[in-house]
């Protein structure tokens, strides 16, 4: 029995890639009982490696759409990327937890990515293992003191793909690759095509009839064999490894529309019957048809994604570094943290640092949407992409290219344009039943027109090529990649798409005060200091004490301090502790320096002193933050800090409270300071004086009252509050903590982007239910048309493409919606909140 199982397998194929087996290969394995037969080592390597892993579920989930293939040869010296310099091209390292992207060779479909994916995931020390089908890349984070890179890749290897560092330009080349493959299908079915059209027009003008009917009809079949088997053998691939795990693709009923019409034109063309008619140039214009649609929506969807590409060209490839005096040009994978680099005018900055030398002016508006170019000066940051004016800048590097803040963003862009919204499940289920259905229905056609058999023929075939599920499976993903590409070219970084469907449904918003609704930039206007203590000494310890927190409220002492030129930089600190929303302690010459809220000096048994306490309520009442200092546990000294509302706070509440959303004001500060900015604002509810961990229990408190929760902030203590909300929107000027806590990002410190990215997640799930409408009102109208054999099969070739074709444009129109605000720069009262429901709709 073995034996006769062997020898069926041999017949069918290599039992890993289905390939044929060479007479003389002799590769076996006994898996799970059974004896398994394999065209070559590797796929018998690559086999036993998944059994032993428990992953032979891989088997059952092999190829949508595509055989697999023997695997690819590994890379070689796979130790090398272990090395530091090898790594500093491609990995980001915090301490020990590394992250890479690995561009994957030898992946097919989901069955791949399942594999990858769990196998990963097994090895000690992976935290995380996620597969870009799309774009075939592995997007690895792990712990490097558990586990080497190159061990990873070694396992990638063993399971049947070959994994080496992503470079975009080696993904451009890839899809540029496959774009002319596809464009020589697509030649050769034109050739055959318009050679086939001179055949059918001699046999309609009467040869049909003649002596030369036969050498035709032979003439067809020879243009159109080559052109089945050649241009149509994607459709037959996608078609057989769809059946080869019992899953029904849309390439199926393409197939066997072009087989049953080629098989019956053969027929007719052997037995030269009088009565019948062939269709080899139907089988060519459907083929010819049919890639050109696939074509245009390859184009038409690059370019509708096209701002990943417009932000790697963003990127300079070379950067002038000064070593020893001398210019030196090199490339920008080869400069170091710390080089310096010439900059000259006109010029885009090529690194991420600080600028030592000169002044210019800087365009960063391809990164942030801002218009208007910013002034650089001597310690200011740049950006790499960013285009220089008139002056030449000496820049000293902060960050290598993989590190920069524009490799940043176009690596969030990608992942969100690769991720998939709630929304995308109904479709995605939809799908394989749509392609059940087009079969029934073609059955069903032929069945009802039997009594004419060539007209029954032509009509169930226009049913199987003019039913397109490809609309239906485009309409979440491509609204999702144009919606993610437009907000990053405006300063909105969007990290899913999961969050733009979710901002939509948003009915509650929660404000941090401090750097959110206002500017965050505050200045010391007052030291009230006790009787006897010296004024100027006491805001040097203060400064020495906050130059080392990031807090507002310490750069405006830090700044104050040198305004006056007080020294206070040669002061020894020592135990430096700060205690978010609450003040900071530590030693300096001595003494225990206590800074911050009246509270925390009272939990710190500092006695107040009522001099000092006597002007608190009336400052905090015009809006005035007040922090406290102690000096070896006496009370001697408020500092009076002022900050401002930003300039478009006020329309943003405004117009939040006209479409009937309801906001909370969420801040650490005192509650009197807080109630004043609520009043400058036009009132809301005030939550104040409120620690981290209480921030997070009042989201979750109002998410359990059933609001949908958008929290904004911008600090190191807003950051559970945005893991905690439904969407988290932190501001681009915010500290690095809670910007990798938010689902948004925003570049600028702009409110009115809060807006923005609300109308852009609204109308993103508008036009997802546009293109899913789209789909069905499409198939509705034609599918019946071509039952009734209203429909050929070449005009069906022609409709069936532009239906995609209109989910691709319905989903690049969102690109416009900007244009629109900038055009209506006033909302339509009939986009606010319905006022009798409450219900909201657009704003």
């Amino acid at each position: 029995m073995q034996g006769i199982e062997a020898g069926h397998l041999a017949e069918a194929g290599c039992f890993h890639c289905g390939l044929p087996i060479a007479s003389d290969a002799d590769f076996h394995s006994r898996l799970e009982d059974k004896e398994r037969d394999f065209c070559c080592f590797a796929c018998q390597s690559v086999c036993e490696a998944i059994y032993e892993a428990g992953l032979q579920g891989f088997y059952q989930r092999t190829p949508q759409g595509t055989l697999l293939a023997p695997p690819p040869t590994p890379p070689r010296d796979i130790e090398m990327y272990d090395l530091d310099e090898v790594q500093q091209d491609f990995v980001s390292s915090k301490g020990e937890s590394s992250d890479a992207h690995l561009l994957i060779e030898g992946i097919h479909c989901a069955a791949c990515v399942w594999l990858i994916e769990r196998s990963m995931m097994r090895i000690p020390g992976v935290s995380t293992a996620n597969v870009n089908l799309a774009g075939k890349r592995l997007h690895l984070r792990w712990d490097n003191s558990k586990v080497k890179l190159s061990t990873l890749i070694h396992q990638l290897s063993k399971i049947g793909y070959a994994g080496v560092p992503y470079d975009p330009e080696v993904a451009e080349g890839a899809m540029k690759k496959a774009n002319r493959a596809l464009l020589f299908r697509l030649f050769f079915a034109g050739f055959a095509m318009m050679n086939l059209t001179l055949i059918s027009i001699a046999l309609y003008s009467g040869a049909g009839d003649g002596e030369f009917r036969n050498f035709f009809h032979w003439m067809g079949w020879a243009l159109a064999t080559p052109t089945l088997l050649y241009a149509g053998y994607p459709f037959y691939k996608g078609a057989w490894g769809g059946l080869r795990i019992a899953r029904m693709t849309m390439d199926l009923p393409i197939a066997i529309g072009l087989t049953v019409t080629y098989v019956y034109s053969v027929y007719v063309t052997l037995v030269g019957a009088r009565a019948g008619e062939v269709y080899f140039d139907t089988v060519t214009n459907l083929i010819f048809v049919i890639l050109i649609g696939r074509y245009l929506e390859g184009m038409f969807r690059h370019q509708a994604l096209s701002a990943t590409s417009r932000l790697m060209d963003m990127q300079p490839r070379v950067a002038t570094v000064l070593r020893d005096a001398v210019e030196k040009m090199i490339s920008v994978r080869a400069v170091q943290v710390g080089d310096r680099v010439l900059v000259k005018p006109g010029s885009k900055i090529p690194m991420d640092g600080l600028v030592c030398e000169g002044s210019s002016s800087v365009d960063e508006s391809m990164l942030s949407g801002e218009s208007m170019p910013v002034k650089k000066l001597p310690g200011d940051r740049v950006a790499a992409g960013t285009l220089n004016g008139s002056g030449a800048l000496v820049v000293e590097v902060q960050a290598a290219a993989q590190d920069s803040l524009l490799s940043k963003i176009i690596r969030l862009v990608e992942e969100a344009q690769s991720s998939k919204a709630p929304i995308q499940r109904l479709s995605d289920s939809i799908v394989p039943w749509f392609v059940l259905a087009t079969l029934v229905l073609a059955s069903l056609t032929f069945y009802i027109w039997s009594d004419n058999f060539e007209f029954a023929l032509m009509a169930a075939t226009s049913v199987l090529i003019i039913t397109c599920p490809c609309a239906l499976g485009m309409a979440t993903p491509m609204s999702i990649a144009v919606a993610s590409g437009l907000g990053a070219k405006h300063g909105i970084l969007v990290k899913n798409g999961l969050v733009l469907e979710t901002l939509s449904k948003v009915t509650h918003f929660v404000f941090d005060k401090t750097g959110t609704l206002t500017e965050g930039k505050m200045s010391l206007e007052q030291v009230i200091v006790a009787a006897g203590q010296d004024e100027e000494g006491l805001l040097a310890l203060a400064a020495g004490v906050e130059r080392y927190s990031e807090h507002s409220v310490a750069h405006a002492i830090v700044r104050k301090a040198d305004e006056r030129q007080l020294s206070y930089r040669s002061k020894v600190v020592q135990g430096f502790h700060a205690s978010a929303g609450a003040g900071v302690e530590a030693e300096t010459q001595g003494k225990r320096i206590l800074l911050g809220t009246a509270e925390w000096l009272l939990r710190n048994e500092v006695v107040l002193q009522s001099d000092l306490m006597r002007s608190l309520a009336e400052r905090e009442g015009q809006a005035r933050t007040c922090v406290h200092l102690a000096v070896d546990g006496q009370h001697v000294a408020m500092l009076v800090l002022a900050d401002t509302l930003r300039a478009d706070a006020q329309g943003l509440i405004n117009t939040l409270r006209a479409a009937g959303i309801r906001m909370t004001l969420l801040s650490g500060d005192r509650k009197p300071v807080a109630d004043a900015i609520a009043r400058q604002l036009g009132g809301m509810e005030v939550i104040a004086e409120v620690l981290p961990q209480d921030k997070d229990r009042v989201i979750q408190q109002l998410q359990q009252r059933g609001e949908c929760v958008a929290m904004v902030g911008d600090g190191v203590n807003d950051a559970p509050a945005l893991i905690r909300a439904d969407v988290g929107i932190a501001l681009g000027s915010g500290t690095d903590v809670s910007v990798e806590s938010a689902d948004i990002v925003l570049m600028q410190n702009e409110l009115d982007k809060v807006r923005l990215a609300t109308q852009l997640s609204r109308r993103t799930l508008l036009t997802i239910k546009q293109n899913i409408g789209l789909s069905f009102v499409y198939n509705s109208i034609m599918v019946p048309l071509a039952m009734m054999g209203h429909v050929t099969p070449l005009v069906a070739a022609i409709t069936m493409p532009i239906s995609s074709l209109l989910v691709i444009g319905n989903a690049a129109r969102i690109r416009n919606l900007f244009n629109e605000q900038a055009r209506s720069p006033h909302p339509n009262p009939d986009e606010t909140a319905d006022k009798t429901t409450g219900k909201t709709t657009q704003f």
